[in-house]
């Protein structure tokens, strides 16, 4: 691996197929002499920049903090379950731990998506800010806990792009029959403004944009997409995206696996899992601004952002959308509540706060004064 964790597009997409924690009182069964060994897989490559590389490190740093009495062997997507049975696979316990992100499971439960990030939802540190401090936490365990598995935030990879388009996009009549790669909530939103929506796995989005089986795609930002060579094809980037502000990375681990654990490795999965969330996001945080200028030096590369005529449109059919989500049980009218209640005091915070210092730095810098 190159300095930041860089990798050719070829290397990044081999094995690739897709794109706080629980205070529990339990007797620990497992004696502190004897040595576990645990199976993690992920919905990502073991080297894919950010994520995998990161759930690796995670891994590493388990079983130093154990001084090897609990071992994590990391599989990367597909080598041990396909990328999107990772929870199926630790709700089951044939894995004991997995690494991945919670809008991957939507079809259990439409509430996990908060748990990723949903159109015009917080950004990382406010998501983080959320789960630890805001109640989030305890309503995603609620969430987890008929499959048996116990949560962790593993981080995040930063505001993302809204995606790379073959055509600039002005108004709401360049969406309409539009065929773009596009996830989640973000995926639903676009429908409903008459996008053709494509679901792809990572693995395909490269080759079904040069065949033209698509016209845009997203992916994640400029760190990964860069990896990916998108670039190489279309030329249109937009940033940000209005669907994932801050995706949320999440550990999972299998209940009755962890109540086994001693209460000194039950903490040491809860703590490296903290580490590892702060770790990603400086990750994302620092690649993304070490690769943003590298992607508009690429020949015909546009930096664009989403007029704001679309993104009200995006706006008004999110709404609607995370209502409907809302509505679809109790619990997740909960996490709704939850989540829109911190949503608007962060908003109110960040835009006299963080917002404004930015715009004065900024100012600064043009001016050449700092």
């Amino acid at each position: 691996m190159r300095k930041g964790g860089s990798l050719d597009r070829r290397s990044v997409l081999t094995g690739l197929a897709v794109g706080g924690a629980a205070t529990l009182a339990s007797p620990a069964v497992v004696r502190a002499n004897e040595s576990i060994v645990w199976k993690m897989p992920m919905s990502w490559p073991k080297q894919l920049p950010g994520v995998g590389i990161n759930g690796v490190r995670f891994a590493e740093r388990v079983g130093k903090m154990s001084g090897g009495r609990l071992t994590i062997k990391v599989f990367g997507a597909g080598e041990l379950v396909p990328p999107l049975e990772v929870f199926d696979a630790v709700s089951s316990g044939a894995a004991e731990i997995g690494h991945a992100t919670s809008y991957y499971w939507q079809g259990k439960d439409p509430c996990f998506h908060f748990y990723t990030g949903v159109p015009f939802g917080l950004t990382q540190i406010e998501h983080a800010a959320w789960l630890r401090f805001g109640g989030g936490q305890e309503l995603w365990e609620r969430a987890y806990d008929p499959f048996n598995v116990i949560p962790f935030y593993a981080g995040a990879s930063g505001t993302q792009a809204g995606g790379w388009f073959a055509k600039e996009l002005k108004t709401l009549d360049d969406l309409k029959g539009l065929k773009m790669r596009i996830a989640g909530l973000g995926g639903e939103v676009m429908r409903r403004l008459g996008v053709s929506v494509v679901m792809l796995p990572a693995t395909d989005i490269f080759s079904a944009l040069q065949n033209g089986t698509i016209d845009a795609a997203e992916w994640v930002g400029p760190w990964n997409d860069l990896a990916f060579g998108l670039y190489k094809v279309v030329h249109n980037y937009y940033l940000p995206a209005f669907h994932e502000p801050g995706a949320g990375l999440e550990i999972i681990v299998n209940k009755d696996k962890y109540l086994e654990l001693s209460e000194d490795l039950q903490a040491i999965v809860k703590e490296a899992a903290q580490s590892t969330a702060l770790e990603t996001m400086a990750d994302y945080q620092y690649n993304n601004a070490e690769s943003l200028p590298k992607l508009l030096e690429k020949d015909g590369v546009n930096l664009r952002k989403l007029p704001d005529d679309l993104m009200m449109a995006m706006a008004k059919e999110t709404k609607g959308v995370l209502e409907e989500v809302a509505a679809s049980s109790p619990l997740a009218g909960e996490i709704y509540d939850s989540f829109l209640k911190y949503r608007n005091i962060a908003d109110d915070y960040i835009r006299v706060a963080e917002w404004e210092i930015v715009r004065v730095r900024h100012m600064a810098i043009e001016k050449g004064l700092i």
